[in-house]
């Protein structure tokens, strides 16, 4: 399908490392289809009279280190009239974000197709979403409460405690059964009782890895990423200086999976990021799901193509 128009929001081209990076293996598809790229920052998104804008630069790329992309022209584009829209720009859903969503909601009206959908980015938080499937998860509460914090760890005694819109592992806290900064760590968390945040059982499958789980348009990808937490860490998140070890996903895994899977081309979800700690669901991430190119690089999958045929087909 030459000739289609694809954007793809995302934060700025220059900062990426191109061996890890979804959204540019995701534009390298693209244009191995022959689709005219246009790169758009956040920041550059905008409404005029109720016409949904960005500013936009067409690019061509090259699956290499250095020298990755090159500028063929810089232009104000109508939203509307692209074929197809990534929302790919990473966390934390903020306020900028939420506005996003909205110019992106326009784009859709319109007639362009977003992956994935403004509303379910704005109705599904990585790891609200979780709650949809309590049957999968480990126990979790949500809470602003102080108090709540220290009676999920007198039950549970090994928990661990992260805000709702972080990513990378970042503000991610394991307190052990002697409770060493639990206060503290449920204050800043909750900004004294005004935030809510989550916190779970510590799960000690996790020196076996965070696994990503990938999603395509209902279906599993039946390769995954474990991510190990690097030495003395509790999180496994490459960001946090864990190391990914591709493999197959297990039959338990795999049906958890599937029966998530089923449920999010309804939604307009069609690229999902499912996060298991043993055979438990920790997230779901539908805002910028990564690990593509460490699993294309180990396994004979092209993720990638997976995602611009289910596209191709709603087009």
């Amino acid at each position: 399908m030459a000739n289609l128009k694809l954007a793809v929001v995302m934060d700025p081209i220059t900062a990426i490392n191109t061996k890890k990076d979804t959204s540019f293996a995701l534009m390298l598809e693209a244009q191995r289809r022959g689709y005219q790229i246009h790169y758009i920052q956040q920041k550059h998104l905008s409404i005029d009279n109720g016409v949904p804008l960005a500013i936009s630069q067409t690019i061509s790329i090259t699956d290499s280190v250095t020298d990755y992309y090159q500028v063929l022209s810089e232009q104000t584009i109508n939203l509307g009239e692209m074929d197809v829209i990534l929302m790919r720009k990473d966390p934390p859903f903020d306020s900028e974000f939420l506005y996003a969503t909205h110019i992106l909601e326009l784009a859709e009206t319109a007639g362009a197709l977003v992956v994935n959908k403004p509303q379910a980015l704005r109705d599904f938080n990585e790891k609200l979403f979780t709650a949809l499937y309590p049957q999968f998860i480990p126990d979790t509460l949500v809470t602003s409460q102080k108090s709540a914090f220290k009676a999920f760890h007198a039950k549970h005694k090994d928990i661990i405690c992260k805000p709702l819109d972080g990513m990378g592992g970042t503000s991610i806290f394991r307190v052990t059964p002697d409770g060493t900064n639990l206060g503290v760590i449920s204050e800043v968390l909750t900004d004294n009782g005004n935030k809510h945040a989550m916190v779970q059982r510590y799960m000690p499958e996790i020196s076996k890895g965070d696994k990503r789980i990938l999603l395509i348009d209902g279906e599993v990808i039946p390769y995954c990423l474990a991510r190990l937490p690097a030495a003395n860490e509790t999180r496994g998140n490459l960001a946090a200086g864990g190391s990914g070890v591709p493999q197959e996903v297990n039959k338990e895994d795999m049906l958890v999976a599937q029966t998530i899977a089923k449920d999010m081309p309804s939604r307009g979800i069609l690229f999902v990021g499912l996060d298991m700690i043993g055979n438990k669901v920790t997230e779901i991430n539908i805002t910028s799901p990564t690990c593509v190119r460490e699993i294309e690089a180990a396994y004979p999958v092209n993720v990638c193509a997976k995602l611009f045929d289910a596209i191709e087909k709603r087009l």
